[in-house]
């Protein structure tokens, strides 16, 4: 069955933004895994921008549930990872200009560097994860380096289904859909886990989930802004309701 991760790094950003203590991320996640969340996933930038080390501390010591820790793959956060040993790591690109991640990390021009880090977390008994976008060649790469998980980059879908009148059948959402469904497929014939995230929302969720061999989704500014109108404990719950209703009809 189809599980949900919550992403709560903008619980964290709107603590930042006044420097102090509230609100708390570690209730969030209580909030979140409350609400039906089977994981919760944080970014620990390189510029700690919202998340903090003590956040991911705190949260595995406290969270019963997942944890996720996306990252930079650089020895500071392998350690960092292997230090705390959240149940998954994920590598991802960061730069930092951008607001959020913006696309899949680059296996193909990075291979060994990336196998390295992918063999130090899978030693410290971290399930290995890539977020990559649906590309074949960065599957194939991925299956290479010894990846356990990737997470499909669903962002340009995201995209055409917001500029293309929210309509699934229209031929450039259909494409972006396509290429995911493609992708999903790939990662399940390499043996690796088919995980997918980035801009879902309430609206263009249930394709996605839909998809078969799809595991999990990672969902984060969606729920976090529809919490600030209905709490974080509904939000969740309705976002879970909604890819449960598209396991259903796939």
């Amino acid at each position: 069955m189809i599980e949900l991760g919550v992403n709560i790094d903008h619980v964290a950003t709107l603590r930042q933004a006044r420097r102090t203590w509230e609100p708390d991320p570690v209730w969030a996640a209580v909030e979140a895994h409350l609400g039906g969340a089977d994981g919760i996933t944080v970014h620990l930038r390189e510029d700690r921008r919202h998340i903090g080390d003590d956040d991911v501390r705190r949260l595995r010591e406290l969270a019963q549930i997942k944890l996720n820790l996306e990252m930079a793959a650089t020895n500071e956060m392998i350690g960092i990872a292997c230090r705390f040993k959240p149940e998954m790591a994920m590598l991802v690109p960061e730069g930092r200009q951008e607001i959020t991640t913006e696309g899949g990390i680059d296996i193909v021009t990075g291979e060994a560097r990336l196998r390295e880090c992918i063999a130090r977390l899978a030693d410290a008994g971290i399930v290995t994860s890539v977020f990559i976008d649906a590309d074949p060649a960065q599957v194939d790469a991925a299956a290479r380096i010894g990846a356990r998980v990737c997470e499909i980059h669903t962002g340009p879908y995201a995209h055409a289904f917001h500029t293309n009148g929210r309509d699934i059948d229209n031929p450039a959402v259909r494409s972006e859909f396509e290429r995911i469904r493609a992708a999903g497929e790939a990662v399940c014939a390499a043996g690796m886990r088919f995980n997918a995230g980035h801009a879902l929302n309430y609206y263009n969720v249930q394709p996605v989930a839909a998809i078969k061999g799809v595991r999990e989704l990672h969902i984060g500014h969606a729920i976090v802004s529809r919490a600030v109108f209905v709490g974080l404990r509904t939000a969740v719950t309705e976002m879970k309701r909604l890819m449960r209703e598209a396991g259903t009809m796939a």
